[in-house]
């Protein structure tokens, strides 16, 4: 019999630079952090979110996604692991003010593609992890 599981717990991406990782993704999505070390942890609270890395948390939903940076070369998809990351937005209204903040931040895209059953929006993070959200059509 298979495993049942209800959704996604949490994901978490390796990443280089967590100074610039994070300013990514406080700009492109905004999250709220759900763990994160203290800049002025002592040492015992180090210590017990030493599972962090240096990294964060963030609370997606009822799911986390986590930076952790430990990583030391580049993202391909074309190697066994991730492919790319897609999350979902509530319609095609939501990929074009996507489109915007994307533009104003200078972060490159492939624009709205019609791939039949859905929109997709796709662009890079700064490891070049492949990212894309979707609307329904």
């Amino acid at each position: 019999m298979p495993i049942t599981t209800k959704s996604v717990s949490h994901v978490r991406l390796t990443v280089t630079d967590i100074d610039r990782s994070k300013a990514f993704y406080d700009t492109v999505f905004g999250w709220p952090v759900a763990l994160e070390v203290p800049a002025d942890a002592d040492d015992a609270t180090r210590e017990r979110l030493g599972f962090l890395f240096g990294g964060v948390l963030y609370q997606v939903g009822q799911g986390l996604l986590g930076l952790r940076p430990v990583a030391t070369d580049s993202f391909d998809e074309n190697r066994v692991g991730l492919d790319h990351l897609a999350f979902a937005v509530a319609d095609r209204s939501e990929l074009e003010s996507a489109v915007t903040l994307l533009d104003s931040a200078g972060i490159a895209h492939a624009g709205i593609k019609d791939i039949g059953a859905m929109y997709i929006l796709e662009f890079r993070d700064p490891d070049n992890i492949a990212l894309e959200l979707s609307a329904p059509k």
